[in-house]
């Protein structure tokens, strides 16, 4: 008797285990997990980025990253930012975002904060005081805001260009910007930046190397070369819109 009694005891004692197992919310939910977001690249974390509306025509994004504090999943999960603060009125139409997706099985990716020059309302904004916007996770059943140093997205809103100082004249054994790439005009300025990805640049006639990034210093013959690329990215604009590039001044911007 006592002997079917302990077999009875202990097939209770493993029915409950079971029940609990089944029933009882696991220790670590994979699917709810903390997301830690910010400027910079995947081994330094920035504080803010600048985007200046005078350093492209049209649009340009900034990338941002997101890394998962937590268990990665087997399914993709989506998440979304806002613009919570700062000149949001001001600013309002010429910046957007999108609903972004870490896929299954990875825990970090980079995404883009969208924005565009061309659908600033207000040409003057950001000339002469410089503006901000302040994006932050919003938190939904896969992710909650991750560590306090990453929960937010500081941009600085620019909007002023000046002229370089060795555009139309330079020091030997600097030389000026205009042997290569003729008169100045703000538009003409905006062009390069956005397509070379320079600004206020040295062009050298002693350089050796083609672009020293230290120095932000070009050879001469590397000067030549960008004036070919700008011809033929002015070239593809011109084919691709109803209307030639023009500077402020109405007139027809060439290299």
């Amino acid at each position: 008797m006592k002997y079917k009694k302990y077999i009875f005891v202990f097939c209770l004692a493993a029915i409950g285990l079971c029940s609990c197992s089944e029933d009882e919310t696991p220790l670590f939910d994979t699917s709810y997990s903390a997301l830690n977001v910010w400027f910079g690249t995947t081994g330094s974390v920035l504080d803010s980025i600048n985007y200046n509306y005078s350093y492209t025509l049209g649009a340009k994004d900034l990338m941002f990253q997101a890394r998962i504090l937590g268990s990665v999943s087997n399914v993709d999960r989506t998440f979304t930012i806002e613009a919570f603060s700062g000149d949001l009125t001001e600013a309002k139409g010429s910046f957007s975002t999108d609903t972004y997706t870490i896929k299954a099985g990875e825990s970090s990716a980079e995404f883009p904060i969208h924005f565009d020059t061309s659908k600033l309302s207000n040409s003057a904004s950001f000339t002469t005081k410089d503006g901000h916007l302040w994006f932050r996770l919003v938190e939904n059943a896969s992710f909650v805001k991750g560590a306090e140093s990453m929960q937010i997205l500081k941009v600085v809103l620019k909007n002023y260009l000046s002229k370089p100082t060795e555009w139309d004249a330079a020091i030997y054994p600097l030389r000026a910007y205009s042997l290569y790439f003729g008169k100045y005009s703000k538009v003409k300025y905006q062009f390069m930046i956005q397509e070379l990805g320079l600004v206020d640049f040295h062009i050298s006639y002693t350089a050796i190397k083609p672009y020293d990034e230290a120095t932000n210093t070009l050879s001469a013959n590397y000067a030549s070369y960008l004036v070919q690329c700008m011809q033929l990215a002015l070239s593809n604009y011109n084919s691709s819109h109803t209307t030639p590039l023009t500077d402020e001044t109405g007139a027809a911007v060439t290299f």
